[in-house]
C-alpha cells in the first residue's frame, strides 16, 4: 500500500509559550546541516528499512512538512527536501503534499517555490483571530496577515489551505472565540483544527499555569470547563458552515479530509524524518505484523546520529491501537472488524466495557460501529485508557 512521508523541520521564528513540540529558535547557520542529515536520511531509508526487518511500498500517495515553521527555510534548502523524497520514491500524480506554514512567512517568492515542488495543501498556524490573543501566546501576525496570505494563496491557485485554532488561550472570551470561529469560516478555508490548550510541563506556559503563577498571562487563561464549552460552540457552529467534524480535532468540508493525517488513525503505513519524526512500518512479507520507531526530541542527539531502537507492535498493542486511533475518527470502530483481526473472543471481552461506557453516555453504539459521544470527545483520554487496560489484560488473561 502507498506510503507516507513525514519530515520535520524544528525551527521557528520565535517560541510561542503555549507549545510543547520539539522546536524551538535556531541561528540559521543550523538549518543547512539539518537539512542535509534530513537528506541524507531519506536516502538511506530502504538500508534502514532493512536493519531493521520492515519494508515499505515506494509508492507515496502523501507528504507532511511539518513544524516548527517550515517556511523558516530558503527556497533552495526547501526544494532539496522535496527533490531527495522523489528521487528516492515515486510519489503519485495525485498524493497530498502538505506544508505548514505561520502567517506572515508566504511571501509571493516562498509561494512559487512551494508551487513548484508539488505542494497541493497548506495549514495555516493561525491560532486565534484575534490580535490581542495571537499576542499574549507570542504569535507575530495579525488577523490582516492571514487573510493576505489566504489571499495570496488562492491567488496562486492553492484551494486546500487548513487553518489551525486553539481554545482555551489567555483572554479568550465565548465573545472572542465566537469572532474567531466567523473569521475562519469567512476565509473559506475548506479545513480547520481545533485544539484545546494542553496544560502540562511540555510548555512555558502549561508550567506556570501549574505552578499558578502569572506569567506568560497564565492568569487570564479560561479554566478547564470554559474551554470545553469553546470546544463544543466550535463542533456546533463549523457544522452548521458544512464544515463536518470527522476525529476528534479535525472538521472538513467534503473532499478535504486530510489524507496524511488519516494514515495515522487507520494505522497505515508511513515514514519519518528529522527530529522527533515517529513511523510505523509493516514487518514481514503477509503484512501481518508492524514495527514503530521514532528519532530523538532534541536536536542535538539527532545530528549526532545515534542508533534508532525499534518496537515490535505486539497482538496487545496492535488492539489498543485500534481503539484509541480509531475512535478518534467519527467513523468509530466497527466490532466485525475487530472480530475479523483479533479473534471473536476479544469483541467479547470488550462488550461490557462498551456497554457501560454506553451507559455513561461516552459512547454510542450503532448496530456493530461503537463511536464516541460528544461528551465521550471531551472525556477521550478517560474511553482511551479503558479500552488499553482491557487490551492489556486481554492479552495477559
Amino acid at each position: 500500500m502507498p506510503l507516507g512521508i513525514y519530515i520535520s523541520v524544528p525551527f521557528c521564528r520565535t517560541k510561542c509559550s503555549y507549545c510543547n513540540f520539539a522546536s524551538d529558535v535556531f541561528s540559521k547557520a543550523v538549518f543547512e546541516r539539518y537539512v542535509d542529515r534530513v537528506c541524507a536520511d531519506i536516502a538511506g531509508a530502504s538500508n534502514l528499512a532493512q536493519e531493521l526487518g520492515t519494508h515499505f511500498e515506494r509508492e507515496v500517495d502523501t507528504v507532511y512538512l511539518g513544524g516548527g515553521t517550515p517556511t523558516v527555510l530558503d527556497s533552495a534548502q526547501l526544494r532539496r527536501m522535496f527533490d531527495v523524497v522523489r528521487q528516492q520514491f515515486s510519489v503519485l500524480a495525485d498524493a497530498e503534499v502538505t506544508v505548514e506554514c505561520a502567517p506572515g512567512t508566504l511571501t509571493p517568492e516562498l509561494i512559487e517555490c512551494l508551487l513548484g515542488c508539488g505542494v497541493n495543501r497548506v495549514s495555516l498556524g493561525v491560532q486565534s483571530f484575534v490580535d490581542a490573543e495571537a499576542a499574549a501566546v507570542g504569535r507575530l501576525h495579525k488577523r490582516a496577515t492571514v487573510r493576505e496570505d489566504i489571499g495570496r494563496l488562492r491567488s496562486a491557485g492553492m484551494a486546500n489551505i487548513n487553518v489551525d485554532l486553539i481554545a482555551g488561550l489567555p483572554h479568550q472570551t465565548a465573545e472572542s472565540w465566537q469572532e474567531s470561529l466567523e473569521q475562519t469560516i469567512a476565509t473559506g478555508a475548506p479545513h480547520v483544527s481545533v485544539y484545546m490548550l494542553e496544560v502540562d510541563e511540555g510548555s512555558r506556559l502549561g508550567r506556570e499555569l501549574l505552578a499558578g503563577g502569572t506569567r506568560y498571562h497564565a492568569h487570564y487563561v479560561p479554566d478547564q470547563d470554559t474551554t470545553a464549552d469553546f470546544y463544543i460552540t466550535a463542533c456546533e457552529t463549523l457544522e452548521t458552515a458544512g464544515i463536518v467534524q470527522y476525529e476528534i480535532s479535525n472538521f472538513a468540508r467534503a473532499g478535504f479530509k486530510a489524507r496524511h493525517n488519516l494514515k495515522y488513525w487507520t494505522r497505515l503505513p508511513y515514514l519519518g524524518f528529522g527530529v522527533d519524526a515517529h513511523s510505523m512500518l509493516l514487518r514481514g512479507d503477509d503484512g501481518a505484523g508492524a514495527v514503530r520507531f521514532s528519532t530523538p526530541d532534541a536536536l542535538e542527539t539527532y545530528m549526532a546520529r545515534p542508533a534508532l531502537q525499534a518496537t515490535p507492535v505486539t497482538a496487545a498493542m496492535a488492539l489498543e491501537e485500534r481503539f484509541f486511533l480509531g475512535l478518534r475518527l467519527n467513523r468509530g470502530i466497527d466490532l466485525r472488524e475487530i472480530g475479523a483481526s483479533f479473534g471473536p473472543a476479544t469483541v467479547r471481552n470488550v462488550r461490557a466495557t462498551v456497554d457501560e461506557l454506553v451507559s455513561m453516555a461516552l459512547l454510542r453504539r450503532d448496530g456493530d460501529f461503537v463511536r464516541l459521544t460528544a461528551s465521550g470527545r471531551l472525556l477521550s483520554n478517560e474511553v482511551f485508557q479503558r479500552f488499553i487496560a482491557l487490551a492489556d489484560c486481554s492479552a495477559i488473561c
